[in-house]
């Protein structure tokens, strides 16, 4: 198969964060794109609909409506069923049906890309690759799976852009297995941590995954697991500089309040943004561009206009002593860089998670007691909610207050507020000014709303 023998592609799920970077990308290269998805409703407003069709998609009912004979591919996500009634018309109209990673891989193939995998801080480093090939000159494209806040404020959702030059950046996604689709001629592995699989599984998918690429492998050696693919030292980068093998070493890490700067081989890096994780996921974007011939004293000057991306460390505003912050955070190794990235901010730190499912927190409950209960200074507390539940058959067996009491076990303040509603009038007194509140999750589409219900109520 070849992308370019596709002309009328429809999406099922069209708004998920995956599957509307894809179809932007495909009608943004001439396709003609629509799509369906059970969150548009008649009469309902919908921003994601919205911006699909400002960019000519046309957007349906999931009723179907929108297959029809001139329909030569559907595009399903791997939360769609067989069971749905557009798969079944698909099939009836003998149309090919693809997941969004098959499209992704086909996609890639007609490209040069930039594949970022890794089990934290894909999205960012894709974000930050494209920005500084953007500034270098370079114009990029990306599909990415979250939106690009220097993207956002065209007017678009953010994930994705077409770019007249040759190269193509995308994140290459281990959680379904996807990432050995890819055939990159660069790839990128920023870290190997327990979260969707387990070790041994994720090992053997990143290690395809360095075996598929093409040209240049790079690795992260501050990342033990990471570190054991590296093919050439020069390539990669270290944020401890242990044993100067890696070609591009950050040091002399400093945080003040909402900026950080560190070093890279001697020049020096200013960014606005938080934590320390943010410039390792610098240091990857650096080893990335210098490849294809970008200075780092020009990935300096591109990374001090550093804009973000969306529910990333992103500051929601400041009010009576309490500075609220909404992030995507949702594994264990996520929430405590998180919670980390937050400390230098104020002197206490309130976070909250929203779990989301409860298969993966009933596999990660150990690793989220021991990773958020290490982080936590004495002053700080973690608050927790309901497991976010978005349907099927899930065997209800945890809650998210079973994590709070193990956390409580080791001495930690960890509190429980099972209807995420009352978080606020329940912690109200806990908030000491000057103070930091967190807000981690991932999944559920209603985050964004509850982050801005929160802050008007503070």
């Amino acid at each position: 198969m070849n992308i370019r023998q596709f002309n009328h592609i429809f999406f099922v799920g069209i708004a998920g964060s995956g599957m509307s970077a894809i179809a932007q990308y495909l009608q943004g290269i001439g396709k003609n794109v629509s799509g369906s998805d059970r969150y548009f409703k008649p009469e309902t407003p919908n921003e994601t609909k919205e911006k699909l069709e400002a960019e000519g998609i046309q957007c349906f009912l999931q009723n179907g409506s929108g297959i029809t004979e001139k329909t030569d591919l559907v595009v399903v996500s791997t939360a769609i069923e067989d069971t749905v009634y557009e798969v079944q018309k698909a099939k009836e109209l003998n149309i090919p049906i693809l997941r969004r990673s098959q499209v992704l891989a086909l996609i890639s193939e007609s490209k040069k890309t930039i594949a970022v995998g890794g089990t934290s801080g894909k999205s960012t480093t894709s974000a930050m690759i494209f920005d500084i090939l953007q500034f270098a000159g370079l114009e990029p494209s990306i599909i990415s799976g979250a939106g690009l806040t220097s993207i956002i404020r065209e007017g678009k959702i953010g994930n994705a852009k077409v770019g007249k030059g040759e190269w193509l950046v995308i994140e290459a996604d281990e959680s379904d297995g996807s990432i050995v689709q890819y055939h990159p001629e660069i790839g990128l592995l920023l870290n190997i941590e327990k979260d969707h699989q387990e070790i041994d599984e994720l090992m053997q998918i990143f290690g395809t995954f360095r075996d598929n690429t093409k040209d240049i492998f790079i690795t992260n050696r501050s990342n033990k697991l990471a570190s054991t693919f590296s093919v050439n030292a020069a390539f990669d980068f270290d944020i401890d500089n242990n044993n100067n093998a890696a070609g591009f070493a950050g040091e002399n890490f400093v945080q003040n309040g909402f900026q950080i700067q560190f070093e890279v081989n001697d020049t020096t890096i200013k960014m606005n943004t938080v934590g320390k994780h943010n410039m390792e996921n610098a240091l990857a974007s650096i080893a990335v561009v210098n490849q294809l011939g970008v200075s780092i004293q020009t990935c300096a000057e591109a990374l001090v206009h550093y804009e973000g991306i969306y529910r990333r460390h992103q500051v929601i505003g400041e009010k009576n002593g309490v500075i609220l912050i909404d992030d995507y955070a949702h594994n264990p190794a996520k929430c405590a860089a998180s919670i980390a990235a937050c400390q230098p901010i104020a002197p206490k730190v309130i976070a909250w998670l929203q779990p989301h499912g409860y298969k993966p927190t009933r596999f990660l409950r150990d690793d989220f007691v021991k990773e958020i209960a290490a982080v936590l200074r004495p002053e700080d507390e973690i608050w927790m909610s309901e497991i976010f539940y978005a349907g099927g058959s899930a065997v209800k067996d945890i809650s998210a207050n079973d994590l709070i009491e193990d956390i409580k076990k080791l001495g930690k303040k960890a509190f429980f507020v099972e209807d995420r509603n009352q978080f606020v009038e329940i912690a109200r007194s806990h908030f000491a000014k000057p103070v930091v509140i967190l807000l981690m999750g991932a999944r559920d589409p209603s985050l964004e709303k509850f982050a801005k219900e929160v802050f008007e109520k503070l």
